[in-house]
């Protein structure tokens, strides 16, 4: 566990970028990494996360392009959030902006090596994705994750958010913050009673209700 003394989104950021030189044979971490936070507000929200990483590892120059809160330019990572059928881009899946074209009004996002232009009013549809909260991650994997680990989150502190986190990362897991945080999510095993009539259905006797149309 990497310990961040002062868990500020700039901390944050560092100590993720310092995750780059841990393990061997995962090329361009900019791209084939991701920090997963359990929040989507705060100091660690993802949007502040992906603003500080986003000056961190790809400062904004000259060409560039603000729409809808956020700073586009070429080559960063960013994620659809939409469902487009046109395009046949569809919500959560992550490209790296290629080219911005301001006379045209249009910006060109590569998602796994195919192209897909955007108009500037159509912007809505991404966001930047150096980080993302672990909600949006499930069903993904990458090559590494950091996950950052504060008290400030103390209600987000579960041992199934968190084990959601961990297993996002195929090669490489770094957890950033406080260790005291990590204990907290380790011991809480969120045990929210949810009521269900399962344990009905399966008592001695009794059936389970007919499928709709038998």
């Amino acid at each position: 566990m990497l310990r961040c003394r002062y868990p500020a989104p700039g901390n944050v950021a560092c100590c993720a970028i310092q995750t780059s030189s841990l393990e061997d044979g995962i090329p361009d971490c900019r791209r084939n990494s991701t920090l997963n936070t359990q929040t989507s507000r705060s100091e660690l929200s993802a949007r502040s996360l992906n603003i500080a990483l986003q000056q961190a590892l790809n400062p904004p120059g000259e060409l560039r392009m603000e729409r809808f809160g956020w700073t586009f330019c070429p080559g960063d990572k960013v994620m659809q959030v939409a469902n487009d059928y046109e395009r046949d881009v569809f919500n959560g899946d992550l490209g790296v902006i290629t080219g911005l074209d301001l006379e045209e009004s249009e910006l060109t996002v590569s998602f796994e090596g195919r192209e897909v232009v955007y108009g500037f009013g159509e912007l809505d549809e991404l966001v930047l994705a150096y980080a993302t909260t672990i909600h949006k991650s499930q069903g993904s994997e990458y090559p590494a994750v950091m996950i950052p680990l504060t008290t400030q989150h103390y209600t987000m502190l579960a041992r199934n958010l968190l084990y959601t986190g961990v297993t996002r990362g195929k090669r490489l897991v770094v957890l950033v913050g406080q260790r005291r945080a990590l204990t907290i999510a380790v011991k809480n095993q969120g045990g929210r009673r949810r009521w269900s009539k399962l344990g009905e259905w399966l008592a001695p006797g009794l059936s389970l209700p007919a499928a709709e149309g038998s």
